[in-house]
């Protein structure tokens, strides 16, 4: 089983775990122990977790470090370092943007109402913060489309290897945690406290 295939199926597992956490929360009634929760409402509990935290992330960098980008200058003299091609701050959030309406179009077989490839050309804080907002409220409208029936059906993928709207959700959510990772270090570069470890 591929790396991928597998990581997506321990996001099912966990997105469950996590859909029964906030339940719990008081968002909704807490489903007794054994009770099968529906797999969009596991999906759609992980994706709301990066959602909040990348949200957080991006509104919490300034706008004037929006072209940040790690450089050698920030490193030790003499360490050998390569960062000709390293996306900005920016272009994390745009590119997670994108990423989110391929993926979830994919899964969902719904159609992007925007030019996913024009979000690429973006440049000001406020227009990428819509952007990648917007490109969340669809991955939650697409993981929406999932049913116990269709959770395992497997389809045409973007991506290699085999692939179930299931497995593809939750690799859309592994790929934002992805560049949220990198994205944390980048506030941090610039003596920022990400909001979800200042809690």
């Amino acid at each position: 089983m591929g790396i991928r295939l597998m990581a997506a199926c321990c996001l099912v597992g966990m997105g469950s775990f996590v859909a029964v956490a906030q339940m719990n929360s008081g968002a909704a009634k807490v489903p007794e122990a054994g009770t099968i929760v529906m797999p969009a409402a596991a999906l759609n509990a992980e994706l709301h977790l990066i959602e909040g935290e990348m949200m957080g992330a991006v509104k919490a960098m300034p706008a004037d470090k929006f072209d940040f980008a790690p450089s050698a200058s920030i490193f030790v003299a003499g360490q050998k370092t390569e960062f000709a091609t390293v996306r900005t701050f920016g272009q994390q959030a745009t590119h997670v943007a994108q990423a989110n309406y391929s993926l979830f179009s994919a899964m969902s077989g719904l159609k992007p109402d925007v030019d996913t490839k024009a979000l690429g050309t973006l440049t000001k804080k406020d227009d990428i913060v819509a952007a990648l907002a917007a490109s969340f409220a669809f991955g939650h409208k697409a993981i929406g489309t999932l049913t116990a029936t269709n959770a395992f059906e497997a389809l045409k993928s973007p991506e290699p290897g085999l692939q179930t709207r299931s497995t593809l959700a939750g690799f859309a959510v592994s790929h934002a945690f992805d560049h949220y990772g990198q994205m944390v270090e980048y506030l941090r570069m610039n003596g920022i406290v990400p909001p979800a470890s200042a809690r």
